[in-house]
């Protein structure tokens, strides 16, 4: 990965009175164009052959200029460009995804965040080994031959749900898995699914103070996947078994989420223990993160996964949620990401939230 010092070498040829914030046309891009705008910053829209015209449909998040490349893959050759143009990269899902985690680790371009933690994220052995080690409860590994009733079995990296499936014994999962993948198994919680929208400041110090900077929960939300939401409207489970109907869980779209106050003190000890691990493990997970979970009758919360950057979920706020407008009014978090650039460059101190 490329190294922290090679990082501020570029950021010190930069005119950081004149920065931009430059993503990949997807995702989480149109509040993360607003956001930035709101923030005085230029904006840069990467994208696939030609500018998506949806754009044109939604002018406060249009970016002021595009890049066009053929294919993600060309993304290091207009390096050059983009740091001309004083640009900052925001990772998103999409933008690690169909890059690959290895290329996008070696880019030789300021990114918002730690790409260090694109190896314990995407990596669900290491994953599993960083929450546990935080003191989050888990769904418990399965091995294949042990499969005795429901396990939900998920890909490495972000995929958005595609190719996740349901088993309930051992032939179910020989009959679906896709031998040429990284795969774990997870034992199949029933409950309610929140996906918890926190962002970590180093910068901050008035707040839910950890042992550096603070804690903030701008949102949450439940996403909906296709076809899992809908299915059982056709019929039982054993109904759909003997059609031959499988469920699928490839997210198509999120729903907005208020969880019972109750459960905020929860909410805000998981999200404390998972930074202050990661200031441990690898100096830190910078920005806004998701923790993945399930809430069950008993009012337990159990962390399925987390998302080490922005996810799609937030987009439902982009005019502020329930929690973020107890922060500041209309507080998105494409917005919370301008604001942390801006105060680090205010302050010298970009280097605490670039790699």
């Amino acid at each position: 990965m490329i190294t922290k010092e090679e990082i501020m070498e570029i950021v010190e040829n930069y005119d950081q009175d004149n920065l931009s914030i430059a993503t990949v046309c997807s995702h989480s891009s149109l509040q993360i164009f607003y956001g930035a705008r709101q923030e005085g910053f230029r904006t840069i829209g990467i994208c696939v052959k030609e500018p998506p015209r949806f754009y044109d449909a939604f002018p406060l998040a249009k970016p002021d200029e595009f890049i066009v490349v053929d294919s993600y893959k060309e993304i290091p050759t207009i390096l050059d460009e983009l740091r001309t143009k004083n640009a900052i990269i925001i990772p998103h899902g999409s933008f690690v995804e169909y890059m690959g985690g290895e290329v996008f680790a070696e880019l030789p371009i300021p990114t918002f965040g730690n790409r260090a933690v694109l190896e314990w994220e995407s990596d669900r052995e290491m994953e599993r080994e960083w929450l546990e080690g935080a003191g989050i409860e888990m769904p418990k590994l399965v091995k294949p031959q042990e499969i005795d009733g429901p396990v939900m079995v998920k890909y490495h990296g972000a995929k958005g749900g595609r190719g996740f499936f349901v088993a309930k014994n051992y032939e179910e999962f020989q009959e679906h898995i896709d031998p040429n993948e990284k795969f774990t198994i997870q034992e199949f919680i029933v409950g309610t699914r929140y996906y918890l929208h926190f962002f970590y400041s180093p910068l901050r110090e008035e707040g839910y103070k950890l042992s550096t900077g603070i804690l903030e929960m701008l949102s949450m939300d439940r996403r909906v996947e296709s076809n899992a939401d809908e299915i059982f409207r056709l019929g039982s489970p054993k109904e759909l078994e003997e059609a031959d109907i499988i469920p699928t869980y490839v997210v198509t779209g999120n729903v907005p989420l208020v969880a019972r106050e109750s459960l905020l003190p929860k909410i805000f000890n998981l999200g404390e223990r998972v930074v202050e691990q990661s200031l441990e493990l690898f100096g830190g997970m910078i920005g806004p993160f998701c923790l993945e979970t399930v809430v069950t009758d008993k009012l337990e919360i159990k962390v399925f996964e987390i998302s080490a950057r922005i996810v799609a979920g937030t987009n439902i706020y982009l005019a502020g949620s329930p929690y973020s407008d107890l922060i500041e009014p209309n507080l998105s978090t494409g917005k919370r990401i301008a604001q942390e650039i801006k105060l680090a460059t205010s302050m010298g101190q970009l280097d605490k939230i670039l790699s």
